[in-house]
């Protein structure tokens, strides 16, 4: 062999060890966004409230059972954290994992969650359920709950990912006629409301009901992300997603997607690391 030819394999070799290098750093490297949420609903006593946000595990195991991840939530001292489903993948199916997240979690702080497709589409949620409400996770479904500071309350509401039934035509319809139900137990007086749901693609949806916050995943980023442009394609979404990621506001909603933590069909993510994101209520005066 050449000396020519020795110098490109080593140039390739090189090569594929950066493009590996730089995979595992995308796939594995958690990234904190911070948001702030400004509103004069916000209840005085929430003021500075933060809330973490965590989506689409997929059965991923982050190194030493999630420590690094762990460690970061634990770090930003949230109040509230909530899930919005895909805990799970329904193609590597892996509560064990999941379940040692969600038993971390709740050690740090109160822990709300949602189903999305991938828990029906496993044909095992029922299962999971107990699971999760054993390790003390509120597991929501069509339900509302309160969280009171001194006598100030917020409402959580949160829907059942509509992939519970098959028809994905009627997705839209099931959808909200899970949000009717659920809102039918919403407590009168309470002026700040939160909703949970798995799919952003159905934010005019939302805005219909007014939530005020609504924490979505789903849309995994947009799994590779074109630098000032957003993400490529999302399920429900197609090619460049207009809800893939970040805080969404129309009318008197704001929706904030989060671009998830594994990956399901796609198994890699570019310029799309791993998120949990952080949003603090704050309390500002009607002008």
């Amino acid at each position: 062999m050449n000396k020519k030819i020795k110098k490109r394999l080593l140039y390739l070799l090189l090569g594929l060890v950066l493009l590996t290098c730089f995979f595992y750093f995308q796939n594995n490297s958690i990234v904190t966004t911070p948001y702030s949420f400004s509103s004069d609903k916000v209840p005085q006593n929430f003021n500075g409230y933060k809330i973490v946000q965590l989506s689409d595990l997929h059965s991923k195991s982050f190194e030493n059972n999630h420590s690094e991840l762990v460690k970061k939530v634990k770090k930003v001292k949230p109040d509230l954290i909530v899930f919005t489903g895909d805990l799970i993948d329904s193609d590597r199916y892996n509560e064990k994992t999941s379940l040692t997240l969600m038993g971390k979690l709740v050690q740090i702080a109160p822990v709300y969650y949602v189903t999305g497709n991938h828990e029906w589409w496993s044909g095992k949620f029922k299962s999971l359920e107990d699971k999760l409400k054993d390790t003390g996770v509120h597991v929501m479904r069509n339900t509302v709950e309160e969280i009171t500071i001194g006598k100030d309350e917020i409402q959580i509401i949160g829907i059942d990912d509509p992939a519970k039934v098959n028809e994905s035509y009627v997705e839209r319809a099931i959808a909200e006629e899970d949000i009717k139900n659920a809102i039918k137990g919403l407590e009168e007086g309470v002026n700040f409301k939160i909703l949970l749901s798995h799919r952003p693609e159905l934010f005019s949806l939302y805005t219909q009901y007014e939530f005020d916050v609504v924490f979505s995943g789903h849309a995994h980023g947009g799994q590779v992300r074109i630098p000032f442009v957003g993400g490529l394609v999302a399920p429900n979404q197609g090619l460049f997603p207009e809800y893939s990621s970040g805080m969404h506001d129309v009318d008197k909603t704001t929706m904030i997607v989060n671009r998830g933590l594994g990956n399901s069909i796609i198994p890699l993510r570019v310029f799309n690391r791993p998120e949990i994101v952080v949003v603090a209520l704050k309390r500002v005066k009607n002008q």
